[in-house]
């Protein structure tokens, strides 16, 4: 069956986070047989807000005697990742597909698609480094209601100075948004020692970014492979091939914010965590909740590995990215990384 336009519906003024939620609630309700007791404590509203998703669905006539689901949704997809790596939520995102692109696309939908999931928390870690989230900075719409007080980035300096200065617009535009302040770590990402990395974290200001960085609700996580990646090149405050090729015959597949984790998700032991000022590995774990928006050829294997950690409660992807990751191809991929 050919899936509905929005604008062969009446609901067109309903914005993508509203209609993924009335798709949700309506297969939770129509296909799972959920209660709408059961369906307000998974999505974490009112039981009256479940009435309203279903009597939506009906009115919109997404639900029949199936739900009907709207072009460029994929929610059984996205509840297969759920259910596979638990997930509290997943969204899939029907882009253009270009590996040139697919950072912008991806950013974009996030702008979209998150502001329910970050706007709870107190504090917010967010990667400015990253070429995704900055797009999602930049495209994010003012919340009004949000309780974010700090936005604290999550790792030092790096790449060029051009693209630290775009890293700085990227804090101040989503602490703007979500009406907190920014916490910045003016600092290199990766230092030549830890003897100087040390003296560094004494500054105040690095040291009360460091402590609000222990006490984040929501981490926004960059993600890559053990590698050069991205806009990054030598002598960008980053590590040298030497020491990329040794963390990686150390079993490193990728990396959430300059910390490398193994093909199963666990920390790879390494002295450069030693060279890195930004969120270590325990302080992400702590967070409430730990939030990725990735997707293309280049990060498959470092999302499986952070997916099979647990690094991962909220996932925003491409289809193409998303059909992988349930493929048991996969695993075969990210240890022979």
């Amino acid at each position: 069956m050919r899936g509905v336009s929005l604008d062969e519906k009446k609901s067109t003024r309903i914005d993508a986070g509203q209609l993924r939620l009335i798709i949700r609630a309506a297969r939770l309700h129509h296909v799972q047989n959920y209660t709408q007791n059961e369906i307000a404590q998974t999505l974490g509203i009112s039981q009256t807000g479940v009435s309203r998703l279903l009597r939506l669905a009906e009115e919109s006539g997404y639900v029949k005697k199936t739900v009907i689901i709207p072009d460029g949704l994929f929610p059984e997809l996205e509840e297969n990742l759920m259910s596979r790596f638990n997930l509290t939520s997943a969204y899939i995102i029907d882009v253009n597909f270009s590996e040139e692109t697919i950072s912008q696309q991806l950013g974009a939908a996030a702008a979209r698609l998150l502001r329910n999931e970050i706007k709870d928390a107190r504090i917010l870690g967010f990667t400015s480094w990253s070429s995704t989230l900055r797009e999602m900075a930049h495209q994010i719409w003012k919340i009004p209601d949000s309780t974010v007080e700090i936005v604290a980035e999550t790792l030092g300096d790096l790449g060029s100075p051009r693209l630290q200065h775009e890293a700085d617009v990227a804090t101040l535009k989503i602490a703007e948004v979500l009406g907190a302040e920014p916490a910045f770590l003016r600092a290199p990402g990766v230092f030549a020692s830890s003897d100087i990395r040390k003296a560094a974290e004494q500054d105040i200001n690095i040291k009360a970014t460091k402590k609000y960085l222990d006490n984040a609700d929501v981490v926004l996580i960059g993600l890559g492979p053990a590698d050069f990646h991205g806009t990054l090149e030598k002598n960008d405050n980053f590590f040298s091939d030497e020491q990329l090729a040794s963390v990686r015959r150390s079993g490193a597949i990728g990396q959430l914010h300059q910390r490398f984790i193994n093909s199963k998700g666990k920390p790879v032991a390494s002295d450069l965590n030693d060279l890195v000022i930004g969120i270590t590995l325990p302080q992400v774990r702590k967070a409430r909740k730990k939030i990725v928006v990735a997707g293309g050829e280049g990060k498959h294997a470092a999302m499986y590995a952070a997916l099979e950690g647990n690094w991962i409660d909220v996932l925003v992807t491409d289809f193409k990215s998303a059909s992988l990751l349930l493929d048991k191809k996969i695993k075969d991929l990210a240890e022979n990384e």
